[in-house]
């Protein structure tokens, strides 16, 4: 019995160790989801922004541009997948990851090279230990991208997409990441960056007439300047919706596993009371046995 009280105390202190790691990392999260969050909201008017003006551009315009022209000379295409630097955020990297499957899975069916680029530790491991081959990495900032950050990713993708095919060019570019719909829905999505597609209907109302722009000096030149302006930005979107939905499941996984810890740490402290109750009753009755042996003798 004493051997079974010494094994529940050691899980209760093992345990309530974790416990705190867990709490603390859930407060962590909590910190910083707020300045995630705000960050999402703050930049949505940009890139919308951003998207009806490249559309009136391009819709008010005969510019051919290499950016929104469907390649037909090389059959490579780069997906660029965003997962996390750090674990414990529960089945967040998992199903953006799951999501990255699907999406190669589909482009290899479809007899297309795939170039792997990946943002987040946890995706490099993941196919390094399957022996991916990957064109770049980038870690360190998961949890709080930065402009330099979507700036670099977005120069790297361009260069992949305006590359000759001799040079290992891409006819198109997909972005795998995490949509932060709310505090406790954060879905995977998949977008197509490159060819630009430049309409999207969900971010505009039905009626919503978009302006009639006066361009200077010239519409190619505006195009040029616009473009990179605009996959950075989207680049950058990506990034902060990975990062917020990162941190929300992180969070909420952590205020699980410290309630988990907690009803652990009250099963260990009950189950070694009973043990201890147990030794007691044992003792007393091993007691009581001896003085009935000594007065049966006497």
């Amino acid at each position: 019995m004493a051997g079974k009280q010494r094994q529940y105390r050691q899980r209760i202190r093992s345990t309530a160790s974790l416990e705190k790691i867990f709490h603390a990392m859930e407060m962590i999260a909590a910190s910083r989801i707020g300045k995630a969050r705000d960050r999402v909201t703050e930049a949505s008017p940009y890139a919308r922004a951003l998207t009806r003006a490249i559309t009136a551009v391009v819709s008010g315009s005969d510019v051919v541009h290499p950016l929104t022209t469907e390649r037909d000379d090389t059959d490579r295409a780069a997906l660029l997948v965003i997962a996390a630097d750090r674990g414990m955020a529960g089945a967040y990297s998992a199903s953006v990851l799951r999501e990255s499957e699907r999406i190669r899975a589909g482009l290899l069916e479809q007899g297309t090279e795939v170039d792997q680029y990946v943002v987040g530790r946890r995706g490099v491991s993941y196919f390094a230990f399957r022996h991916r081959g990957l064109a770049q990495t980038w870690v360190g900032d998961s949890d709080s991208p930065t402009h330099a950050i979507a700036s670099d990713i977005a120069q790297t993708l361009l260069r992949s997409f305006l590359a000759d095919k001799e040079d290992g060019g891409v006819a198109e570019l997909h972005v795998v990441y995490t949509h932060f719909r709310s505090m406790v829905t954060q879905e995977p999505r998949v977008l197509r960056l490159l060819p630009i597609e430049v309409v999207e209907a969900s971010d505009q109302e039905e009626d919503d007439i978009p302006p009639i722009y006066t361009f200077e000096p010239s519409d190619q030149e505006v195009l040029n300047a616009l473009l990179t302006r605009y996959v950075e930005a989207r680049v950058y979107h990506c990034l902060i919706q990975s990062a917020a939905s990162e941190l929300a499941a992180r969070q909420r996984a952590m205020n699980t596993a410290t309630k988990n810890a907690r009803d652990m740490i009250d099963t260990y402290t009950r189950l070694a009371n009973q043990a201890r109750q147990a030794e007691i009753t044992q003792e007393i009755s091993e007691i009581v046995s001896g003085a009935d042996a000594l007065a049966a003798a006497s």
